[in-house]
């Protein structure tokens, strides 16, 4: 290690090339371009290898970012993939879109001494990356089948990551899923030129050779009750994530032309993805010549605005009501945005849309920042008269998500819910109030991160196969 690592003190902060703004304004491809083999083993050399790896700390999955990290700079780079896909079901998704400015990146010891951070994602990604290229990634082989079948509501990254952790213990995993196409919001949400589909896909089809089942176009609640699938499994995972759009109460927001941000990113990816889109074709969902503004100061506003620039709108601003530093979004995201043009108005808050039967523009309000809340935020504070507008050919409501009504859309009155609509579950073992129901993702933490639910399909699974293995002892139990 001491020939190989603690470069950080001779060895820059090195970011893989990024493609110019006026290109990557062009197309969807994704904006920065791979590592070449040194320059990856050289930024991973960086790592101080200290004894407190703060890196690992701050990632949900706890991935062993030190290991890996000293095995590329040493050049044994399948042993770096094995060891970060022993703990990251889909560590070239994560190493695209995981903001590690906020988490391991941000944490990262050399960081805050000044030297700056280790490239941790950019060297995860191109580990996986070169693990597909030279075909070490496979799927996966139980040792043992087992007769035991679980079926899983929803196939984002929640549920095919307990699918695939099923499957490595060799039960029947089988994924349902509304849509057409699995992947959840990383196939439907997240734009191209954050992570291109064929990354998804191919991780999709990995988990079909390895045995996981997937029923799409399956309206579970609906066609398919939810009592029947019961029926059909020993044990049922609800991992649908949150879809529902939150609203904003203010004068013409139901305005033609006046979209939920999942509206306006899916019609993009379908566009992309080859499918017939009317709403785009005719126009209504496509940015192209127009001004947008985009209310909202997160990961899925960033998205929105990226996207609007790339389908050639006339100009595209983002409104926030509170500051730059205060945004929850990822700080790099905001400033790729900046570079391709996005205008950012903070410290603003919507007050009207305005328009005549369609939105023409948007009146808002200045913002002051008073004290903190009860969540240590400054509480936004609107400043009499300080009205504005901007103009608006569309806007786009990107104010995060909440959760579907489960217990009437499954016709499930039974199941529990937290007062914020998630699915209720015991901290322990992640089971519902319904025996062999379990839950994870975003449906029970709320809008999250990949990562997050990620690691909450991982733990579901470990909880699932522990309820199945003690479930005939207990039963053999209850018969004497």
């Amino acid at each position: 290690m001491a020939n190989k690592m603690l470069k950080f003190v001779d060895l820059a902060r090195a970011m893989p090339d990024k493609r110019t703004v006026d290109t990557r304004r062009q197309d969807f491809g994704e904006i920065y371009e791979e590592y070449d083999p040194i320059a990856a083993k050289a930024q991973a050399s960086r790592c101080s290898q200290c004894g407190v790896p703060f890196c690992q700390v701050h990632c949900p999955l706890h991935n062993n970012i030190p290991d890996w990290l000293m095995l590329t700079a040493e050049g044994r780079l399948r042993e770096a993939y094995e060891m970060s896909q022993s703990t990251n079901n889909f560590p070239e998704i994560c190493g695209r879109i995981c903001p590690q400015d906020r988490l391991c990146e941000g944490n990262c010891v050399i960081e805050q001494a000044g030297h700056g951070t280790v490239t941790i994602g950019s060297v995860e990604k191109y580990i996986t990356d070169t693990a597909w290229e030279e075909g070490w990634v496979e799927p996966v082989k139980p040792v043992k089948e087992r007769g035991e079948s679980i079926g899983i509501v929803g196939a984002g990254p929640a549920g095919l990551a307990a699918a695939e952790e099923l499957r490595r213990k060799g039960y029947q995993a089988h994924v349902y899923d509304r849509y057409d196409r699995v992947g959840g919001l990383m196939i439907y949400g997240i734009p191209n030129f954050k992570l291109e589909k064929e990354i998804v896909q191919r991780r999709s089809d990995l988990l079909e050779r390895g045995g996981v089942q997937f029923h799409l176009n399956s309206d579970v609640g609906g066609a398919l009750s939810f009592a029947e699938l019961r029926e059909r499994h020993d044990a049922v995972l609800i991992a649908t994530g949150v879809y529902k759009a939150r609203d904003i109460k203010v004068p013409g927001i139901g305005l033609d032309n006046v979209f939920a941000a999942m509206d306006f990113l899916t019609a993009s990816n379908r566009k992309g993805l080859g499918d017939s889109v009317p709403a785009f074709d005719d126009g209504t969902l496509n940015a192209a010549g127009k001004s947008v503004v985009v209310i909202g100061g997160g990961d899925t506003a960033m998205d929105c605005v990226r996207t609007a620039v790339r389908q050639g709108a006339k100009a595209v601003r983002c409104l926030y009501r509170r500051d730059r530093k205060n945004m929850p979004g990822s700080q790099r995201e905001v400033a790729n945005a900046e570079e391709e043009g996005v205008e950012f108005v903070w410290l603003s808050a919507p007050e009207a849309v305005l328009g005549d039967g369609k939105a023409e523009a948007l009146r808002a309000q200045r913002v002051h920042l008073g004290m903190p809340d009860a969540t240590g935020r400054q509480t936004p504070q609107i400043l009499e008269g300080s009205s504005f507008s901007v103009e608006a050919d569309i806007v786009i409501k990107a104010l995060g998500f909440d959760p579907e009504d489960l217990p009437r859309l499954f016709d499930t009155p039974g199941l529990e819910v937290t007062r914020w609509g998630t699915v209720k579950t015991d901290f322990s073992t992640l089971m519902t109030n319904l025996d062999g129901v379990f839950a994870a993702g975003d449906i029970v933490r709320g809008a999250s991160l990949v990562v997050w639910a990620v690691r909450d399909g991982r733990d579901a699974a470990e909880q699932i196969h522990r309820y199945l293995q003690t479930k005939p002892a207990a039963a053999a139990v209850a018969a004497e």
